[in-house]
């Protein structure tokens, strides 16, 4: 795959973010123009491995076929390597953008060297092909007269209902928010996946292609307002639950009331309400600017928060870790292929940097309380630094510091999907409060009721999301039909 020799000729070049100084001033994508020397080069590092661990399940769980585009790419034959993505990946759009490439740390070359830029040439690509024309809608020729409701528009949700429409089944998404999307559309930031341009382009694919959707709609028992999961489950011949994981893990620490304290979904779901609403002219987002901003937690969704506050104009802005920081190489109980676990800088810590002239992370460091002014407003967090002593983190006595903090957003992960849906059904849960299904079969205990996504697995990446919403479909349609050509 590749050139022969590319890896020993070419080092890697990964693709670089608009100038932070520019890109700070907007909410646009921070990608920068695809450079197709850049990326022929990088497809030429491609090695003819014996076995390519970036398309294995540690490296990517949709076996996306990486070696083959990549040698595509490097030959100028973009077309097909359209095909052949498109051949495993629902939506390269989205994973070219938000994924984080556990594709590059399985990469063989990355056991010497730094690894192809896998991702970049994946955006490349489908970006290509909807420039050139190439994707357009492509509905089934006939219908099986099989109805299935997909409860949630997230992208295990839009994965699956894209494959039961290519099977010929009549395929209705429902979401209870106003557009389609899920975590997609108001769970990342509009600067990493423009919504208009990006993922409304991909529902139009769908519904063109005859894939239904019906917004606003909370799927729930049936009272105050809801869509009964009864009526859906009685009118369809197949029900899939693609709820999410959207229930966060909360700091229950003293002064958790007050305001100015926020769960990280919360800010940045009606900060992306507000931007494509109005362009932030309704006012109706939590505002960061001019006041000092503390992120709790790490991860993408701190990231994100660390961006979007810095685009507001916060005054200050700091992110607590609570674990020690990554070392700069693999670590030896963290071997290749595994996700290597090392120090990275991703957007948002570099648009700190910039502004404020160093790192805004501070690590092993725990919040003991918040304070507040006389009116209940936040005003600071107490810290303490923390080591880690036989498995538990514990408190380093006389490191207690005072924080200034006016916005306080608690990014510390999910805890599991909400039950408003399930509840009515008497589903069954596992030890982790999801939906209780089992890998490869996506069944629930209620019949014709299916799960797939983090509602069934936990919280996870986009690209495990589409695996299990391709895979729930392809089960789906053979309880449907007793066989399945899906893939």
């Amino acid at each position: 795959m590749g050139k022969v020799t590319g890896f020993m000729e070419f080092p890697r070049n990964q693709a670089p973010y608009r100038d932070p100084a520019v890109r700070l001033l907007d909410f646009n994508e921070i990608y920068t123009d695809h450079d197709n020397e850049r990326l022929a080069n990088q497809g030429a590092r491609c090695m003819d491995c014996g076995v390519p661990f970036c398309q294995s399940e540690e490296g990517c769980p949709i076996h996306n076929l990486i070696p083959e585009w990549n040698d595509l790419v490097y030959r100028d034959q973009w077309r097909e390597a359209l095909d052949r993505l498109h051949k495993t990946n629902n939506f390269p759009e989205f994973t070219g953008r938000v994924c984080p490439a556990p594709c590059e740390g399985a990469c063989v070359l990355g056991i010497t060297d730094p690894a192809v830029t896998i991702k970049n040439i994946e955006m490349a690509i489908i970006d290509r092909g909807f420039a050139e024309g190439w994707v357009v809608p492509n509905p089934p020729e006939k219908r099986t007269g099989e109805k299935v409701a997909v409860v949630g528009s997230g992208p295990a949700g839009l994965a699956a209902a894209d494959q039961l429409n290519k099977a010929g089944h009549q395929v209705t998404v429902y979401e209870r928010a106003d557009r389609i999307g899920g975590l997609l559309m108001y769970g990342i930031p509009n600067m990493k996946l423009a919504k208009h341009e990006v993922v409304d382009r991909r529902v139009q694919l769908l519904r063109d292609e005859g894939v239904e959707f019906v917004t606003n709609a909370n799927v729930a028992d049936g009272s105050n307002g809801s869509l009964s999961i009864h009526a859906l489950r009685d009118d369809n011949d197949a029900v899939l639950l693609t709820t999410g994981a959207t229930v966060p893990r909360d700091l229950p620490i003293p002064g958790r009331e007050f305001n100015g304290v926020h769960f990280a979904m919360d800010f940045l779901t009606a900060n992306t309400k507000s931007l494509l609403d109005s362009e932030h002219a309704d006012g109706a987002y939590i505002s960061a600017k001019d006041k000092h901003v503390i992120v709790i937690g790490g991860g993408d969704t701190g990231t994100d928060c660390i961006g979007t506050s810095l685009r507001h104009g916060c005054k200050s802005l700091v992110n607590f870790e609570l674990f020690p920081q990554p070392p700069a190489d693999r670590a030896p109980n963290n071997p290749w292929p595994t996700w290597p676990r090392i120090f990275r800088v991703d957007y948002g810590h570099q648009e700190a940097s910039h502004v404020q002239g160093e790192d805004p992370r501070v690590y092993s460091i725990s919040s003991l309380n918040f304070t507040s002014d006389d009116n209940g407003n936040v005003n600071g967090v107490r810290t303490v630094e923390v080591e880690m002593k036989d498995g538990q983190f514990v408190n380093i006595e006389g490191t207690e510091k005072d924080w200034p903090a006016d916005l306080v957003l608690l990014a510390m992960g999910f805890l599991g999907p909400e039950h408003d849906v399930s509840d009515p059904l008497n589903m069954e849960y596992d030890e982790r409060s999801n939906y209780r299904a089992q890998y490869g079969k996506y069944a629930t205990s209620v019949d014709n009721v299916f799960a797939a996504g983090d509602c069934r697995r936990g919280q996870s990446l986009v690209v495990r999301a589409i695996n299990e919403g391709r895979e729930a479909a392809r089960e789906i349609d053979r309880h449907l039909m007793g066989s399945t050509q899906l893939p």
